[in-house]
Protein backbone atom coordinates (compact mmCIF):
# COMPACT_ATOMS: atom_id res chain seq x y z
CA UNK A 1 0.00 0.00 0.00
CA UNK A 2 1.99 3.03 -1.24
CA UNK A 3 1.95 6.02 1.09
CA UNK A 4 3.64 9.41 1.03
CA UNK A 5 4.41 11.38 4.19
CA UNK A 6 4.30 15.06 3.24
CA UNK A 7 5.47 18.00 5.35
CA UNK A 8 4.39 21.52 4.38
CA UNK A 9 6.26 24.51 5.82
CA UNK A 10 4.60 27.94 5.98
CA UNK A 11 7.16 30.60 6.97
CA UNK A 12 7.56 34.30 7.34
CA UNK A 13 10.58 35.23 5.22
CA UNK A 14 13.53 37.58 5.65
CA UNK A 15 13.37 39.94 2.68
CA UNK A 16 16.28 39.34 0.26
CA UNK A 17 18.31 37.53 2.93
CA UNK A 18 19.23 34.13 1.57
CA UNK A 19 21.43 33.17 4.49
CA UNK A 20 18.86 33.89 7.18
CA UNK A 21 16.10 32.12 5.27
CA UNK A 22 18.18 29.00 4.67
CA UNK A 23 19.22 28.95 8.33
CA UNK A 24 15.58 29.19 9.41
CA UNK A 25 14.47 26.39 7.09
CA UNK A 26 17.40 24.22 8.12
CA UNK A 27 16.42 24.55 11.77
CA UNK A 28 12.75 23.87 11.02
CA UNK A 29 13.41 20.85 8.83
CA UNK A 30 15.75 19.28 11.37
CA UNK A 31 13.11 19.75 14.07
CA UNK A 32 10.60 17.53 12.24
CA UNK A 33 10.17 14.60 14.60
CA UNK A 34 8.22 12.15 12.46
CA UNK A 35 9.59 10.44 9.35
CA UNK A 36 8.76 12.40 6.23
CA UNK A 37 9.22 11.65 2.53
CA UNK A 38 8.66 15.10 1.03
CA UNK A 39 9.21 18.60 2.47
CA UNK A 40 7.57 21.46 0.57
CA UNK A 41 8.72 25.10 0.88
CA UNK A 42 6.99 28.12 -0.72
CA UNK A 43 7.76 30.19 -3.83
CA UNK A 44 11.11 32.05 -3.82
CA UNK A 45 11.73 30.68 -0.35
CA UNK A 46 15.24 32.15 -0.09
CA UNK A 47 14.32 35.77 -0.90
CA UNK A 48 10.60 36.46 -0.92
CA UNK A 49 8.74 37.20 -4.18
CA UNK A 50 11.07 39.72 -5.80
CA UNK A 51 11.75 41.20 -9.22
CA UNK A 52 15.40 41.93 -8.31
CA UNK A 53 16.60 38.90 -10.22
CA UNK A 54 20.05 40.26 -11.20
CA UNK A 55 20.85 40.90 -7.54
CA UNK A 56 19.35 37.72 -6.09
CA UNK A 57 19.69 34.95 -8.67
CA UNK A 58 22.06 32.08 -8.09
CA UNK A 59 23.38 29.51 -10.58
CA UNK A 60 21.88 26.06 -10.78
CA UNK A 61 24.63 24.80 -8.47
CA UNK A 62 24.46 27.78 -6.10
CA UNK A 63 24.40 27.75 -2.30
CA UNK A 64 20.64 27.28 -1.84
CA UNK A 65 20.53 24.42 -4.32
CA UNK A 66 23.53 22.77 -2.67
CA UNK A 67 21.85 23.17 0.72
CA UNK A 68 18.71 21.48 -0.63
CA UNK A 69 20.72 18.55 -1.99
CA UNK A 70 22.85 18.11 1.12
CA UNK A 71 19.90 18.40 3.49
CA UNK A 72 17.83 15.98 1.41
CA UNK A 73 20.53 13.35 1.75
CA UNK A 74 21.03 14.14 5.44
CA UNK A 75 17.36 13.69 6.40
CA UNK A 76 16.60 11.04 3.75
CA UNK A 77 13.68 13.02 2.32
CA UNK A 78 13.01 15.06 -0.79
CA UNK A 79 12.97 18.87 -0.40
CA UNK A 80 11.28 21.20 -2.86
CA UNK A 81 10.38 24.86 -3.40
CA UNK A 82 11.07 27.61 -5.93
CA UNK A 83 13.97 30.04 -6.09
CA UNK A 84 15.55 32.53 -8.48
CA UNK A 85 17.97 30.85 -10.88
CA UNK A 86 20.33 32.36 -13.45
CA UNK A 87 20.96 30.04 -16.37
CA UNK A 88 22.82 31.30 -19.45
CA UNK A 89 22.05 34.91 -18.47
CA UNK A 90 18.32 34.23 -18.24
CA UNK A 91 16.42 34.36 -14.96
CA UNK A 92 13.88 31.72 -13.96
CA UNK A 93 11.39 31.32 -11.14
CA UNK A 94 12.37 27.68 -10.84
CA UNK A 95 10.80 24.90 -8.81
CA UNK A 96 13.49 22.48 -7.67
CA UNK A 97 13.04 19.16 -5.93
CA UNK A 98 16.22 17.67 -4.48
CA UNK A 99 15.91 13.96 -3.77
CA UNK A 100 18.06 11.80 -1.48
CA UNK A 101 18.87 9.39 -4.32
CA UNK A 102 20.59 12.25 -6.15
CA UNK A 103 17.80 13.10 -8.56
CA UNK A 104 17.01 16.77 -9.14
CA UNK A 105 13.64 17.74 -10.62
CA UNK A 106 13.20 21.21 -12.13
CA UNK A 107 10.15 23.06 -13.42
CA UNK A 108 10.19 26.67 -14.63
CA UNK A 109 7.07 28.69 -13.83
CA UNK A 110 4.94 29.02 -16.96
CA UNK A 111 2.46 31.73 -15.99
CA UNK A 112 4.43 34.81 -14.96
CA UNK A 113 2.46 37.23 -12.79
CA UNK A 114 1.62 40.19 -15.03
CA UNK A 115 0.36 42.37 -12.18
CA UNK A 116 3.91 42.42 -10.78
CA UNK A 117 5.52 42.58 -14.26
CA UNK A 118 7.15 39.23 -13.59
CA UNK A 119 7.19 38.57 -17.33
CA UNK A 120 9.63 41.48 -17.75
CA UNK A 121 12.12 40.02 -15.29
CA UNK A 122 11.91 36.25 -15.74
CA UNK A 123 11.87 33.78 -18.61
CA UNK A 124 8.72 31.73 -19.04
CA UNK A 125 8.82 27.97 -18.77
CA UNK A 126 7.10 25.88 -21.44
CA UNK A 127 7.19 22.29 -20.23
CA UNK A 128 5.12 20.44 -17.68
CA UNK A 129 7.05 18.09 -15.43
CA UNK A 130 6.07 15.00 -13.47
CA UNK A 131 8.21 12.85 -11.23
CA UNK A 132 7.66 9.79 -9.08
CA UNK A 133 8.14 9.36 -5.35
CA UNK A 134 6.97 6.33 -3.33
CA UNK A 135 4.76 5.30 -6.24
CA UNK A 136 3.04 8.70 -6.39
CA UNK A 137 3.22 10.63 -9.65
CA UNK A 138 3.74 14.29 -8.76
CA UNK A 139 3.20 17.43 -10.85
CA UNK A 140 4.79 20.66 -9.52
CA UNK A 141 3.47 24.12 -10.39
CA UNK A 142 4.17 27.64 -9.11
CA UNK A 143 1.75 30.22 -7.69
CA UNK A 144 0.00 32.03 -10.60
CA UNK A 145 -0.17 28.70 -12.48
CA UNK A 146 -3.04 27.91 -10.10
CA UNK A 147 -5.35 30.32 -11.97
CA UNK A 148 -5.05 28.38 -15.24
CA UNK A 149 -6.96 25.09 -15.06
CA UNK A 150 -5.92 23.87 -18.51
CA UNK A 151 -2.24 23.89 -17.52
CA UNK A 152 -3.17 22.05 -14.33
CA UNK A 153 -5.43 19.52 -16.04
CA UNK A 154 -4.77 15.93 -15.07
CA UNK A 155 -4.51 13.77 -18.19
CA UNK A 156 -4.01 10.72 -15.98
CA UNK A 157 -0.37 11.63 -15.42
CA UNK A 158 -0.27 12.64 -11.74
CA UNK A 159 -1.63 11.76 -8.29
CA UNK A 160 -0.38 14.80 -6.36
CA UNK A 161 -0.42 18.38 -7.59
CA UNK A 162 1.94 20.81 -5.82
CA UNK A 163 1.59 24.59 -5.85
CA UNK A 164 4.35 26.61 -4.17
CA UNK A 165 3.28 30.22 -3.82
CA UNK A 166 3.62 33.78 -2.58
CA UNK A 167 -0.12 34.47 -2.66
CA UNK A 168 -1.14 37.79 -1.04
CA UNK A 169 -3.85 38.47 1.49
CA UNK A 170 -6.01 40.56 -0.83
CA UNK A 171 -6.62 37.53 -3.08
CA UNK A 172 -6.62 34.91 -0.33
CA UNK A 173 -10.16 33.73 -1.10
CA UNK A 174 -9.08 32.85 -4.64
CA UNK A 175 -6.15 30.83 -3.26
CA UNK A 176 -8.40 28.83 -0.97
CA UNK A 177 -11.10 28.27 -3.58
CA UNK A 178 -8.86 27.34 -6.50
CA UNK A 179 -6.75 24.84 -4.54
CA UNK A 180 -9.87 22.88 -3.67
CA UNK A 181 -11.27 23.19 -7.17
CA UNK A 182 -8.07 21.76 -8.66
CA UNK A 183 -8.26 18.77 -6.31
CA UNK A 184 -11.89 18.02 -7.18
CA UNK A 185 -11.69 18.50 -10.94
CA UNK A 186 -8.44 16.54 -11.30
CA UNK A 187 -9.23 13.68 -8.90
CA UNK A 188 -5.91 14.25 -7.15
CA UNK A 189 -4.32 15.24 -3.87
CA UNK A 190 -3.22 18.89 -3.80
CA UNK A 191 -0.50 20.52 -1.70
CA UNK A 192 -0.57 24.32 -1.65
CA UNK A 193 2.29 25.99 0.24
CA UNK A 194 2.20 29.74 0.84
CA UNK A 195 3.99 32.17 3.16
CA UNK A 196 2.88 34.59 5.87
CA UNK A 197 4.04 38.05 6.98
CA UNK A 198 4.79 41.28 5.12
CA UNK A 199 7.45 41.50 2.42
CA UNK A 200 9.78 44.32 1.39
CA UNK A 201 7.11 45.79 -0.87
CA UNK A 202 4.63 45.99 2.05
CA UNK A 203 2.55 43.15 0.61
CA UNK A 204 0.87 40.99 3.24
CA UNK A 205 0.46 37.23 3.11
CA UNK A 206 -2.02 35.17 5.14
CA UNK A 207 -0.75 31.66 4.50
CA UNK A 208 -3.55 29.16 4.09
CA UNK A 209 -1.11 26.42 3.18
CA UNK A 210 -2.99 23.15 2.93
CA UNK A 211 -3.02 19.49 2.01
CA UNK A 212 -6.30 18.65 0.29
CA UNK A 213 -7.70 15.30 -0.76
CA UNK A 214 -9.32 14.32 -4.07
CA UNK A 215 -12.77 15.24 -2.66
CA UNK A 216 -11.63 18.80 -2.02
CA UNK A 217 -11.60 18.22 1.73
CA UNK A 218 -8.82 19.53 3.95
CA UNK A 219 -6.30 17.07 5.35
CA UNK A 220 -4.25 19.95 6.79
CA UNK A 221 -4.75 23.72 6.89
CA UNK A 222 -1.99 25.78 8.50
CA UNK A 223 -4.04 28.93 9.03
CA UNK A 224 -2.33 32.33 9.04
CA UNK A 225 0.71 31.84 11.30
CA UNK A 226 4.23 30.49 10.69
CA UNK A 227 3.81 26.77 11.07
CA UNK A 228 4.60 23.35 9.66
CA UNK A 229 2.73 20.06 9.75
CA UNK A 230 2.85 16.59 8.21
CA UNK A 231 0.33 14.05 7.01
CA UNK A 232 0.25 10.72 5.21
CA UNK A 233 -1.28 10.41 1.73
CA UNK A 234 -2.60 7.00 0.65
CA UNK A 235 -2.43 6.04 -3.00
CA UNK A 236 -4.81 3.07 -2.75
CA UNK A 237 -7.64 5.28 -1.48
CA UNK A 238 -7.14 7.64 -4.40
CA UNK A 239 -7.08 4.81 -6.94
CA UNK A 240 -10.20 3.25 -5.44
CA UNK A 241 -12.07 6.54 -5.66
CA UNK A 242 -10.97 7.08 -9.26
CA UNK A 243 -12.11 3.58 -10.19
CA UNK A 244 -15.55 4.06 -8.63
CA UNK A 245 -16.08 7.67 -9.78
CA UNK A 246 -14.34 7.68 -13.15
CA UNK A 247 -15.15 11.30 -13.99
CA UNK A 248 -11.89 11.57 -15.94
CA UNK A 249 -13.27 9.20 -18.60
CA UNK A 250 -15.72 11.94 -19.63
CA UNK A 251 -13.25 14.81 -19.76
CA UNK A 252 -12.71 16.79 -22.95
CA UNK A 253 -9.66 16.03 -25.06
CA UNK A 254 -7.38 18.96 -25.82
CA UNK A 255 -3.87 19.98 -26.81
CA UNK A 256 -1.88 22.84 -25.30
CA UNK A 257 -0.32 25.06 -27.97
CA UNK A 258 3.16 26.12 -26.89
Amino acid sequence: MPTLDVTIIQPDLHWHDVGKNIAKFDQTIRSIESKTDLVILPEMFTTGFSMDAPQLAEPSDGPAVRWMKETSISIDASICGSLIINEEDKFYNRFICAMPDGREIIYDKRHLFRLANEQNHYTQGHSQVTFELNGFRICPLVCYDLRFPVWSRNQNHYDLLIYVASWPTQRHHAWQTLLRARAIENLAYVAGVNRVGIDGNDIQYDGGSALIDYLGQDILDLGDQPKFASSKLELDKLKSFRKHFAFDKDSDKFKILK
